[in-house]
């Protein structure tokens, strides 16, 4: 079956879901403070849906070939920092060691503030099968930390998979990075 663009309004929806999981993060900050360090399944399905969000709106995009400079930014963005807000309020609950949140921010904060450095130079962002996969695994674990009361294992040995899977990923990023800019 034969892909086709869409129509301006439908050309939109990716954007517009990318959207949506930027305003689902204070949604998400909030239900998580309000269940004061407990389990939440309603923070936890408001995670699953930004996560679900992340999924369709790349598929969508590339399906309709309406990708955009902006999805590509933004979407990787939205993703860093809804997991980034769950990793902190998890770390501040309790739920995960310091050095998840260290290993995180330091991965996020690399990507995010290593991107403009390259920009410039020739570097062509693209998301690799590595970080989708580490991206789908972090969320998947972190429904699961969310979901559940603190002690939990299960979760946290599928966060510590998606942790080397975003590490792994950041690597094959700079080793990329470095090849295109210094060519």
């Amino acid at each position: 079956m034969a892909t086709r663009a869409v129509s301006a309004p439908y050309a939109h929806i990716p954007n517009a879901l990318t959207l949506a999981r930027f305003a689902l993060i204070p949604v998400f900050v909030a239900m998580v403070l309000a269940a004061d360090g407990a389990g939440s399944y309603a923070a936890a399905a408001v995670f699953a849906l930004a996560g679900a969000t992340d999924q369709v709106d790349g598929w969508l995009a590339r399906r309709w070939h309406v990708e955009s400079r902006f999805g590509k930014l933004a979407d990787p963005l939205a993703d860093r920092l809804m997991i980034d807000a769950a990793v902190i309020l998890m770390w501040l609950d309790g739920r995960l060691p310091l050095a998840a949140l260290a290993l995180i921010l330091a991965r996020d904060g690399a990507l995010l503030l290593g991107y403009p450095l390259v920009r410039n130079r020739g570097y062509d962002f693209e998301v690799n099968f590595l970080g989708k996969l580490a991206t789908w695994v972090l969320y998947a674990a972190l429904v699961g930390v969310v979901a559940s009361d603190e002690g939990t294992t299960w979760p946290l040995v599928l966060f510590w998979t998606g942790v080397a899977l975003a590490v792994a990923a950041a690597a094959q990023y700079l080793t990329k990075a470095l090849r295109e800019v210094h060519q």
